[in-house]
């Protein structure tokens, strides 16, 4: 049973083990985004982030899909996201979800259970980690939508594939099943579907079982790191290695080496 649980509009959000769940739970429109959905899903992952006992995320999906991106019926009737009523002016791109994934030190993990579409395919992207049930599938289709990738895709595909693939992948809007994800490193790995949750929650509580202000660091640094100098980026790794040196699960880590046992992780 989780340690606690939170309810947003259009999604589940819950806790156990210092992992958070968070499921798109709109199976019948197959979890394509709706404001109520957006702002929910900022929520939640604002919300876990800022909890000391959240060391891992899972993110994923409720139903066949796991987001097949912008609610296009409610967008064609000039309403929600995507329509005419949504202006520039009226959005607060800092507080949006794709933002907040990459801002998040807490690591993310995105259990692909279906298609990941559009919106849904750059969430996906935004995480950390994703692994693929042999069901899923990433849908590149926003050109074929009239639109681009709106929420990360242009900037993560061209470092994930390099130019040339991206280019492909994003000029095309191609759908790659969950084995052409793996093939071109886009998750992880691929597992049978019923098993996906089970790998997920596996992987996170590994992540989980590491000293949590070390784990937290070390994505911080390497997010840093994507626009910092060599040089820069070691004075900076230097500078957050003093405070970490000085806490009580360094102390904690140390001792558990010596001792030849697990290390328990107070996360300070």
């Amino acid at each position: 049973m989780p340690d606690t649980a939170a309810n947003f509009e259009e999604l589940i959000y819950e806790v156990a083990d210092h992992v958070a769940t968070v499921t798109l739970n709109a199976p019948d429109r197959m979890n394509t985004i709706s404001g109520p959905m957006l702002d929910g899903l900022s929520q939640a992952l604002l919300k876990a982030d800022a909890d000391p006992e959240v060391r891992c995320v899972i993110l994923t999906g409720a139903g066949r899909a796991f987001c097949a991106g912008l609610n296009l019926e409610s967008a064609t009737k000039g309403e929600g996201i995507g329509s005419g009523a949504v202006s520039s002016a009226s959005l607060d791109l800092r507080n949006t979800p794709p933002t907040i994934l990459f801002n998040m030190d807490t690591p993310t993990i995105c259990a692909i259970n279906g298609g990941a579409a559009g919106y849904g395919m750059d969430t996906a992207l935004g995480c950390d980690i994703r692994i693929m049930s042999d069901k899923a599938k990433m849908a590149a289709a926003f050109t074929k939508r009239g639109i681009l990738p709106e929420s990360g895709g242009t900037w993560f595909l061209p470092r994930m594939l390099g130019w040339e693939k991206a280019s492909q992948l994003i000029f095309t809007g191609r759908t790659l099943k969950a084995d052409e994800c793996l093939e071109e490193g886009l998750c992880a790995k691929v597992v049978p579907h019923d098993t996906l949750m089970d790998e997920a929650r596996a992987l996170a509580k590994e992540i989980a079982a590491n000293a949590p202000l070390a784990v937290q660091a070390s994505k911080r640094l390497m997010r840093m790191g994507l626009s910092e100098p060599f040089t820069e980026h070691v004075h900076h790794v230097f500078l957050q290695l003093l405070p970490l040196m000085r806490s009580e699960d360094a102390r904690e880590g140390m001792m558990a080496f010596l001792e030849k046992r697990e290390a328990k992780f107070q996360g300070r």
